[in-house]
């Protein structure tokens, strides 16, 4: 059983740091990640190299889930997102995200990753699992930047999505 968990960097001069990450490093410092979790954080900001970059681990790792995190400056909670697109192309993540939001505080589904590189790289890790007929499931989440108000609730969501999980990543 494996777990990789992927963050990106900033992409922003204004950006002192990722809220993907912050969220990461918040759950290793709380020791809140399951066993067998291995980190992949401060992707770059780029089409090319972020999902070189992710699946050039996936190969390695051969994880049994992914979840790659990416920061939502617009957002005020977590959101999972249903799926990647591109170029008219919607692949799903195949874990059902109804049963995960509804045991969280405020986590919510998306069906809008964005146009930008968190969209693509979620496509392009679907899309390498689906090319390789691979047993491993991935599932993209979308961190607001964390703020006092909402750091524990964040906090809380993320720890018990990840709980609801293992027994996918124990498969």
């Amino acid at each position: 059983m494996s777990i990789l968990l992927t963050t990106f960097d900033t992409w922003k001069p204004h950006q002192p740091s990722n809220s993907s990450d912050d969220l990461i490093a918040e759950l290793v410092w709380r020791k809140l990640l399951p066993r067998h979790t291995h980190l992949s954080r401060n992707i770059p900001v780029d089409f090319q190299l972020a999902p070189e970059k992710v699946l050039a681990v996936v190969e390695t790792l051969q994880p049994d889930l992914i979840i790659c995190c990416g920061m939502a400056e617009k957002r005020s909670r977590l959101t999972i997102e249903a799926n990647g697109k591109h170029q008219g192309e919607i692949l799903y993540t195949s874990i059902p995200l109804k049963p995960l939001v509804e045991q969280t505080q405020s986590t919510r589904i998306s069906h809008n990753t964005g146009r930008f590189v968190c969209n693509y790289l979620y496509y392009s890790v679907l899309k390498h699992i689906q090319l390789h007929q691979l047993k491993t499931q991935c599932l993209f989440v979308h961190v607001p930047p964390l703020k006092p108000e909402n750091l524990e609730m964040t906090v809380q969501d993320f720890s018990t999505i990840l709980k609801l999980l293992q027994p996918i990543a124990a498969s």
